[in-house]
């Protein structure tokens, strides 16, 4: 096996064990109130942060989003405004496409992988990455990863990101990704950060109380989990 694919098949066969423990209908279940209450706060600042750093009206940018899995961020974006025939979403894993496109045709979904992104220079006005640069270990491929981006990314465009910045030590298949790391990913970018998400254990345990228990939980700083953040392109 070449070197380059090492990484993007490490990740596939993670997210294959993934699905044969079921996680997406356990833990990761939309059903369950405090991952509810993660999304809800997830999208109330994503919009915030959106208008803040001046991206909104979304309808006319073109947006992408790399590892997009079965398309549920890039549906959120329409909610927000987003014109589905100006996004494009990728990802490794053809079964997740394969979903995705059935959820919404009208967005352009492609199997492919990011260290080797199938469109043209300065293309895209908003690339979001959620939770991709946690799964991947290798740095070079990281590397890889930023660079496509940085390339089809206008000047003045913005990278959204969301992702752990601390290590989880119950997988070892994700890496926290701290706010020096993402600056060495995208060093000539300006940078813009917020954490949230309470820990997502203790979110989905919360139950019927989430409603009331998770706002008040998430406001201690050391219970976020996760960094919003929109990085900017000069």
């Amino acid at each position: 096996m070449a070197k380059d694919e090492r990484e993007p098949q490490r990740i596939r066969r993670v997210y294959a064990a993934y699905d044969q423990k079921g996680w997406a209908e356990s833990k990761w279940s939309a059903a369950n109130p405090g991952n509810q209450a993660i999304i809800r706060e997830r999208e109330r600042m994503v919009a915030g942060l959106l208008s803040s750093t001046g991206f909104q009206p979304l309808h006319r940018r073109r947006i992408l989003e790399v590892g997009c899995g079965s398309g549920n961020i890039l549906r959120g974006l329409l909610s927000m405004g987003a014109n589905p025939e100006n996004c494009d979403g990728l990802d490794l894993r053809p079964e997740q496409i394969a979903i995705a496109k059935r959820a919404c045709d009208r967005v352009r979904f492609l199997v492919g992988n990011a260290a080797d992104l199938p469109y043209e220079d300065a293309n895209f006005d908003i690339v979001v990455v959620f939770t991709v640069f946690s799964s991947i270990l290798d740095e070079q491929t990281s590397q890889k990863i930023a660079r496509e981006i940085d390339r089809v990314l206008r000047p003045g465009g913005g990278v959204l990101w969301y992702d752990f910045r601390f290590d989880n030590p119950s997988n070892p298949n994700v890496r926290g990704m701290k706010r020096s790391g993402i600056r060495h990913l995208f060093p000539q970018y300006r940078h813009a950060y917020q954490t949230l998400t309470l820990i997502p254990p203790l979110a989905r345990r919360l139950g019927p109380l989430a409603p009331a228990l998770y706002p008040v939980l998430v406001k201690l700083p050391i219970l976020r989990t996760h960094l919003l953040g929109m990085l900017t392109k000069n």
